[in-house]
C-alpha cells in the first residue's frame, strides 16, 4: 500500500520539518553559548576561591641572607615607620613611653572579634596590616574594625614575599587590596607592611625597591621594633615579656590576630595592656605616632603620610573611597562571596556525586549479575515459545543511504514478519529505493507508506494503524538485525504480564574514535543499565533502534506522543503507568550507525537528555500514583534523575576538582584519587563487556573518553538544562548517515 504526497513544483516550500529544524537552529547557538558561559562562570569562581586562598598564583619563597649594600645606612639605623616625604627616605621613631600596637595577618573570624574586643574594653586603638585576600572573605570584621576605631594598613593580597615579584604583581598586591577595603569598609590607606618583614636592619638589596617603588605612590612602611613572637605560642608570660620594650622606650609592636591558632595571644593581650599602662605607657596608631612627630617637626614636603593635622589622626591614613574604586570593591567583595558559597557547595556535591556514583556502579554490578544469571539459567523461560509472525515498523526521512541495508537484515530474519516502511517526506528517493531494494530481495511482505512529514512520532503512528498483527517491533531507518534478532526480541511477550520489549543496541561503526567512545557508552551507560532497571521494573527507555510492543498496549496509552523529543521514553513510562510490564532481552541485538561527528552527536544527545527531562515532567504525576505507576514514579523516576540528569550535570566537579588540584594543591594525590575512580569505571566496563561478549580492546579508549567525551556529554546536558528552564521546542531531527552500518558479521 502506497500513499503519495502531492505534486510539487520548480521551487519546493520547506516541510514542516525544514521550518522546525530552521527555528531550532536559531534557538540553540544562545543556549550553547549560555552554557558554555556557565563552564566559564565555574571555571572562575574555582580560580578566584583559589587565589584567596593562595593556592592560584601563591607563592612561599621567603629571602634571607641577601646583602643590604644598596640601603641607606639611616634608614637600616632608623625608626620603624618609613616614608618618602618630599622624595627623600625618612624614618619616624615611636616617642619615649609610648606603644602603637599593631596586629599582622588578619582579619580572622576567630581571632580578631576577640581582639577587638580586647581593645575596646581597655580603650586601646590598634593597627591591623590586613591580608586582602581575607578582607574580601570577611569584610564585615573590617568594617568593624574601622568603625571602632582602630587603624588598617595593607599587608598584601596573597602574603607574598614582595622581592621576589615583578613590578606589575606588586602594584597588583597592593591594589587589589585597596579594592577589598573600599568595598568591605568604604576607605583606603596609604600604610603599608610587608609580610616577613621585622626591623628596618632586615631590608636587603632586593626589598629596598619594593618600598622605594611604594614610597614613591605615597606609601607609609611600618617596620617594628618589639616583636612579641606569639605565632610561636611560646606561652602568655613570654608574649609578655619579649613584647615589653626596654629603658622605657617607644615601640612598633606587633602582634598577630590570624595565622594560626592565637589562643595565647587573646590571653596575653589584656595582661600586657595592663602590665604597659601600669608602667605609664600610652597606646596610639601608627598615624597618631606621625602626627605627633609632625607636631613637633613639620614635614618639609608633601606626601600622604604627613598629612596629620593636630584633629583626626587617622586622616593621615585612612582616605574614603569614591568612585570606581568604591564601586570596583564592592563588585569584588560580592564575587568573593559568591565563590565563598559556591566552591564549599560544589565541594559537598562532588562528597555527594562521588558517593552516589560508586554507589551506582555497585548497585549495577550486583543487579547486572542477578540479572544475567537469572535470563541465561538453562531452565528459564518466558512461557511457550512465541512463533506467531510480527510486524516490524521502520519509520525512514531521508535514510537512502542505510535503507537498503535495513530491509536486507530483515529479509533474513528467522522468525515471520511483515515490513512496514513508512516514509517521512523524505526528499531522497528513500521510498523508491525501499521498494527497489524489497523486490530484489524477493520479500513480499514489505509495505512502504509514505506521509507528509510530520516527525517521528507520526510516522510509527502510522506504522501501528498499519501493522497486520498484535506484536508490533519498532526500530531506526539506520539499524539492522541479526537474523535471530526478531525471534528473540518477541519471546518475553509469552508472559502475559509484559507489555514491552527493549532490544540490546550496539554500536556497527566503532572503527573511529568516537564510534568506539559510543560503543563503550552504549555497552556500559545504557546495556548495564537496562539490566538494573529491568530487575527493578522501571526501565525508563525502550530504545528506538529497536523495541517490541503489544499493538493493543501501544493503542492503550494513545500512541506515540509527540509532546516530548524522547517519544521512546515517554512511552515507555506510559505503558509502565498503564500497568505493563517492560522488560530487556540482551540476545535481541541491533547493529546501528551511530554519529559520526561531534556536532551530530552533540545534536543527538541533546535531543535525549532534553526529551527525558520532558517525559519525566509530563509523569510526574506517578510519583503520587499507587500500583505499578507508582512503583515507576517512587523507583525509576527517582534512579532516572539523580543517575541521567543531576548526577552527570555535577559530575563534571570530578574532572575539575581534579584538574584544580593537580595544578595548584597536590599533584600526586589528584591524580591517585582521579586514577581509582577511573580504575573503578574500568571494572564495571570490563564486566559490561563480559556481558555481551564484547572485545576488551575498546577500552583502552576509555581513558581518552573521560578527558574529551564525557566532557562534551556534560556541556550537553547543561544545554539541555538550560532549554528546559527557558523553554524550546524540537521537531525529529535528522542525522547524516553513511550507510556503513551492513550485516552485523562485519562488525566486532
Amino acid at each position: 500500500m502506497t500513499t503519495t504526497t502531492p505534486s510539487r513544483g520548480r521551487r519546493r516550500a520547506p516541510t514542516r520539518m525544514e521550518r522546525a529544524a530552521g527555528k531550532a537552529a536559531a534557538l540553540q547557538k544562545p543556549r550553547v553559548i549560555l552554557a558554555l558561559l556557565l563552564l566559564l562562570a565555574l571555571t572562575c569562581v574555582m580560580l578566584l576561591d583559589g587565589y584567596l586562598r593562595a593556592e592560584v598564583g601563591g607563592d612561599q619563597r621567603v629571602r634571607t641572607g641577601a646583602s643590604a649594600s644598596d640601603v641607606p645606612d639611616e634608614v637600616l639605623d632608623g625608626g620603624p615607620i618609613l616614608t618618602f616625604r618630599g622624595g627623600q627616605a625618612t624614618t619616624v621613631s615611636v616617642p619615649d613611653k609610648t606603644i602603637a600596637l599593631t596586629f599582622d595577618d588578619g582579619p580572622n573570624p576567630t581571632w580578631t572579634p576577640k581582639v577587638l574586643d580586647i581593645l575596646e574594653e581597655y580603650d586601646v586603638p590598634g593597627t591591623f596590616f590586613v591580608v586582602g585576600s581575607m578582607v574580601s572573605r570577611y569584610p564585615d570584621i573590617v568594617k568593624d574594625l574601622v568603625d571602632q576605631g582602630n587603624e588598617v594598613g595593607i599587608h598584601t593580597f596573597t602574603h607574598v614575599d614582595l622581592s621576589y615579584q615583578s613590578d606589575a604583581r606588586v602594584t597588583r598586591e597592593i591594589e587589589q587590596t585597596q579594592l577589598a577595603l573600599a568595598g568591605a569598609a568604604g576607605i583606603t590607606t596609604t600604610l603599608f607592611r610587608a609580610p616577613y618583614s621585622s626591623q628596618t636592619d632586615a631590608i636587603d638589596n632586593y626589598s629596598w625597591p619594593v618600598y622605594e617603588k611604594l614610597g614613591r605612590d605615597g606609601y607609609t612602611s611600618v617596620f617594628i621594633d618589639t616583636d612579641s613572637d606569639d605565632w610561636k605560642r611560646p606561652g602568655v608570660s613570654n608574649i609578655v615579656k619579649w613584647a615589653t620594650p626596654e629603658d622605657d622606650e617607644g615601640a612598633s609592636v606587633l602582634f598577630h590576630d590570624a595565622g594560626g591558632e592565637r589562643s595565647q595571644t587573646i590571653e596575653a593581650l589584656p595582661k600586657y595592656i595592663e602590665k604597659m599602662k601600669a608602667e605609664g605607657y600610652t597606646f596610639t596608631t601608627v598615624s597618631g605616632v606621625m602626627a605627633e612627630q609632625q607636631q613637633q617637626q613639620p614635614a618639609a614636603g608633601p606626601g600622604s603620610a604627613g598629612r596629620a593635622g593636630s584633629g583626626d589622626a587617622l586622616q593621615a591614613a585612612h582616605h574614603e573611597a569614591t568612585g570606581a574604586t568604591l564601586y570596583e570593591g564592592k563588585a569584588l567583595i560580592a564575587a568573593v562571596a559568591v565563590a565563598e558559597w559556591t566552591v564549599p557547595a560544589l565541594s559537598v556535591g562532588l562528597m555527594v556525586v562521588g558517593v552516589a556514583v560508586l554507589g551506582r556502579f555497585g548497585m549495577m554490578l550486583l543487579l547486572a549479575r542477578r540479572h544475567h544469571r537469572q535470563r541465561n539459567r538453562r531452565r528459564f523461560s518466558w512461557g511457550p515459545p512465541v512463533t506467531r509472525p510480527v510486524s516490524v515498523i521502520v519509520p525512514a526521512y531521508n535514510e537512502k543511504e542505510c535503507i537498503a541495508n535495513t530491509l536486507g537484515s530483515l529479509a533474513r530474519s528467522t522468525h515471520p514478519i511483515e515490513v512496514i516502511v513508512v516514509d517521512d517526506g523524505s526528499t531522497d528517493g528513500t521510498s523508491e529505493i525501499a521498494r527497489e531494494a524489497a523486490a530484489s530481495l524477493g520479500m513480499s511482505n514489505v509495505r512502504v507508506v509514505r506521509q507528509e512529514n510530520a516527525g517521528k512520532p507520526a510516522a510509527l503512528n502510522n506504522g501501528v494503524r498499519h501493522a497486520s498483527h498484535d506484536i508490533v517491533v519498532m526500530m531506526d531507518g539506520d539499524t539492522v538485525f541479526e537474523p535471530d534478532t526478531v525471534r528473540q526480541l518477541v519471546q518475553p511477550f509469552a508472559d502475559p504480564e509484559v507489555g514491552a520489549v527493549a532490544g540490546n543496541a550496539k554500536v556497527g561503526n566503532r572503527n573511529t574514535i568516537i564510534g568506539a567512545w559510543q560503543h563503550i557508552e552504549y555497552v556500559m551507560g545504557f546495556n548495564l543499565d537496562r539490566r538494573m532497571y529491568d530487575l527493578l521494573r522501571c526501565m525508563p527507555t525502550i530504545p528506538g533502534a529497536i523495541g517490541a510492543f503489544r499493538r493493543e498496549a501501544v493503542l492503550q496509552v494513545g500512541g506515540m506522543s509527540e509532546d516530548t523529543l524522547a517519544e521512546d521514553t515517554d512511552i515507555t513510562i506510559a505503558l509502565h503507568r498503564a500497568g505493563r510490564r517492560v522488560v530487556y532481552q540482551e540476545h535481541a541485538r541491533a547493529w546501528t550507525e551511530a554519529p559520526g561527528s561531534l556536532k551530530q552527536l552533540w545534536s543527538q544527545r541533546y535531543r535525549w537528555s532534553y526529551g527525558t527531562m520532558q517525559a519525566l515532567w509530563k509523569h510526574r504525576g506517578s510519583l503520587t500514583d499507587k500500583g505499578p505507576s507508582g512503583r515507576f514514579g517512587r523507583v525509576g523516576m527517582p534512579l532516572v534523575v539523580v543517575f541521567q540528569i543531576v548526577t552527570p550535570v555535577f559530575a563534571p566537579l570530578i574532572d575539575v576538582f581534579t584538574v584544580y588540584s593537580m595544578v595548584f594543591v597536590d599533584f600526586t594525590a589528584a591524580l591517585l584519587a582521579w586514577l581509582a575512580v577511573l580504575g573503578v569505571q574500568l571494572l564495571c566496563a570490563a564486566y559490561a563487556f563480559r556481558l555481551d561478549r564484547e572485545k576488551y580492546r575498546y577500552l583502552l579508549m576509555m581513558p581518552l573518553q573521560q578527558l574529551a567525551y564525557r566532557q562534551m556529554m556534560y556541556l550537553v546536558l547543561i544545554h539541555s538544562c538550560i532549554t528546559a528552564l527557558t523553554g524550546g521546542r524540537l521537531r525529529w531531527q535528522k542525522l547524516k548517515r553513511t550507510g556503513e552500518v551492513g550485516t552485523p558479521a562485519g562488525t566486532g
